[in-house]
């Protein structure tokens, strides 16, 4: 019974419950940041009063790191801030776009971001956003600099929200995620690399899923950077997704693997290969010292569980939507097209989403279809189009669920 009363009062608690409001200026803190080198190259962590939405990018001559807030007030920035070899000045204040704040990383050695993530704490609201630099090739920096199309966001910041239907009265929120990235590069064959493949399929479905007029999309990477698998989470919360959508093109080591397949989460896999390929996807996050399971007290198991139980639905709704589109097109599904697995980036509470295989790139798998831009429009169209007949049916749904 007290549990009960425990758990009722929790969900009456304003969102979000346990931190600071976001409308104050977001201010340095000073004793928690720091620019220092490591062995294989330079850390910025930068201590924020809440967080905020920033975006990252490089540029060349000079060579230079840029990091774009949603306005901070640096002022409380040390003096020694700067104790890196690599980097020969630091300068910061407004950005070129109104409401924006910017930091300007001038280096002395050609250096990208490699990991870029953020974490919150729950109860101060306070944010730490960590950018590991790393250095490459001058031809590489080169290649690399520039800003993301249109200064595209790769991330954004942390706010908690309530589980809620699609609005049948705004454009869908979908929130999409090309897997690995950076120093996880994922799947690799014939010299592609999962992570590139993905990257550019994201970046033409956002633009596909845009021209609709239906759909508003964000990616939780829009660069060839690591963002942890929990930091991919929290972006799609904070962007208040309706959806979230997994991109991957794995490789299975043994056997071969062929068509479009699409999980969603499960406490245990649905067979082999879905384990499998959660612990390839959870490893890469591992490797980076990043904890993805942190116990949660009995309360606030109990909260998730309660949301699960809308969400869960939902996703498998939309995932056997999203089968019945890609196999409408005339697009090679997997024999097996609908699997389930334990997958960390699946195990948000208060959205639906899923995770799709597009395709393989193991051996006889479909890494000739991913290349072809022709292929790729109608796989796009197929997500599209599941996306605006899964929302249709999703506000129908809920209005009936409120009556």
């Amino acid at each position: 019974m007290i549990r009960a009363v425990l758990i009722i009062a929790i969900l009456w608690l304003p969102l979000p419950a346990f931190a600071q409001g976001f409308g104050a200026l977001a201010r340095v803190l000073a004793d928690d940041s720091s620019l220092s080198s490591t062995r294989n190259g330079v850390e910025l962590t930068l201590a924020l009063s809440q967080a905020v939405p920033f975006r990252v990018f490089t540029l060349n001559g000079p060579m230079r790191v840029v990091i774009d807030f949603r306005e901070v007030d640096f002022g409380g920035l040390p003096e020694d801030f700067n104790r890196a070899r690599a980097i020969d000045t630091v300068a910061h204040g407004g950005a070129s776009t109104p409401g924006w704040s910017r930091m300007v990383l001038t280096l002395n050695t050609p250096m990208v971001p490699e990991i870029a993530a953020m974490q919150t704490d729950d109860t101060s609201g306070e944010a730490v956003i960590t950018v590991s630099l790393q250095p490459v090739a001058a031809e590489v920096f080169a290649a690399r600099a520039g800003p993301p199309p249109g200064i595209g966001e790769i991330l954004l910041p942390v706010v908690t929200r309530a589980v809620r239907p699609v609005d049948d009265d705004g454009p869908v929120v979908v929130v999409l995620d090309p897997g690995h990235g950076g120093v996880d590069p994922g799947a690799v064959r014939e010299g592609y690399t999962e992570a590139d493949l993905m990257l550019i399929f994201a970046r033409e479905l956002r633009d596909i899923m845009r021209r609709t007029g239906e759909i508003e999309v964000v990616v939780t990477r829009d660069a060839d950077v690591f963002v942890p698998l929990p930091t991919r989470v929290t972006l799609a919360r904070a962007a208040g997704a309706d959806l979230f959508i997994s991109l991957h093109a794995d490789a299975i080591a043994e056997g071969r693997a062929q068509g479009a397949t699409v999980y969603t989460l499960a406490a245990e896999a649905s067979d082999a290969a879905a384990a499998a390929l959660a612990e390839q996807h959870d490893r890469a996050d591992l490797l980076q010292g990043i904890d993805l399971f942190g116990s949660d007290d009995e309360v606030v198991s109990v909260l998730l569980d309660l949301a699960r139980l809308e969400t869960a639905p939902r996703s498998s709704a939309f995932a056997d939507t999203l089968v019945e589109a890609i196999g409408a097109t005339g697009l090679d599904l997997h024999a097996r097209p609908r699997g389930e697995g334990a997958f960390s980036v699946l195990k948000a509470a208060d959205f639906p989403g899923v995770l799709l295989e597009v395709g393989f790139l193991s051996e006889g798998g479909d890494l000739a279809n991913i290349l072809d831009p022709v292929w790729r429009a109608r796989m796009q169209a197929a997500i599209t189009g599941s996306v605006i007949a899964w929302a249709e049916a999703d506000a129908v749904a809920s209005a009936l669920r409120r009556q």
